[in-house]
């Protein structure tokens, strides 16, 4: 199926906006919301799904509530850049919990990972027991988040 955004039309993107703020929304609620039968719209999200707009569906966790108090901003540099390594130091962030993600990035780093800690002891403590226990890292830099500004899940 052809998934470019050619094919989704303005009631396509109001439904993925609706499940975007909350994916639990009943279909009768989507329905009355975009102007169609609650039929139409499980049509529309069905093909959605199956053109691979709709990967699945999550929840949002408050990391405060859980004691994760502080998210860290970690830029890494790597030894080398062989396919091998970097699979590797990926596989090796999979393992962590902490790690909120981690993208491969240009520039003056090859990785920027959001962490979340419950303070500057439990970051300490990533640091030497988790992170640079990883090889290849040359160097890294972390900056604590003093506060999330904006944040978006996807734009539409």
């Amino acid at each position: 199926m052809d998934t470019s955004r050619k094919s989704f039309d303005a009631a396509d993107l109001r439904i993925l906006d609706i499940l975007i703020r909350d994916s639990r929304t009943p279909l009768q609620e989507i329905g009355e919301a975009v102007g169609l039968s609650t039929t139409s719209c499980w049509n529309r999200i069905k093909r959605m799904t199956e053109a691979g707009v709709l990967q699945g569906y999550t929840v949002r966790v408050d990391l405060p509530s859980l004691g994760w108090e502080d998210v860290v901003v970690v830029q890494v540099t790597l030894d080398n850049h062989s396919e091998e390594t970097l699979y590797e130091f990926g596989r090796q962030l999979e393992r962590i919990p902490e790690v909120l993600e981690a993208l491969l990035i240009s520039g003056d780093y090859d990785y920027f990972i959001r962490i979340a800690v419950k303070d500057t002891r439990d970051y300490e403590r990533l640091l030497r027991e988790r992170l640079y226990k990883i090889p290849g890292i040359r160097h890294s830099k972390s900056s604590f988040v003093l506060r999330t500004l904006k944040k978006v899940d996807t734009p539409l």
